[in-house]
């Protein structure tokens, strides 16, 4: 994503590094997704309020049907997410 300007994970303080922390993948990242909106941290703040909501918050569907809901529909978009 060169041609958004973002900070980095290791460049990261405050609240951005806390959110960092709190989405550090596997391979020792945080997703293109998240840093997208880095330089923003009110932006980022609801960006993680809204994804946990979705993503976790009460509803019918389990986790794993909403990842498969969310993996079709990147598909469907052809986006690697």
């Amino acid at each position: 994503m060169t041609w958004i300007r973002t900070i980095d994970e290791d460049e990261a303080t405050g609240t951005v590094a806390k959110f960092y922390e709190g989405s550090m993948r596997s391979w020792g990242g945080v997703d293109n997704i998240i840093k997208s909106v880095s330089l923003n941290p009110s932006a980022l703040r609801a960006l993680m309020t809204f994804y946990n909501g979705v993503m976790h918050g009460e509803g019918e569907l389990t986790l794993g049907q909403k990842e498969m809901i969310a993996v079709t529909v990147s598909a469907i978009n052809e986006c690697h997410y």
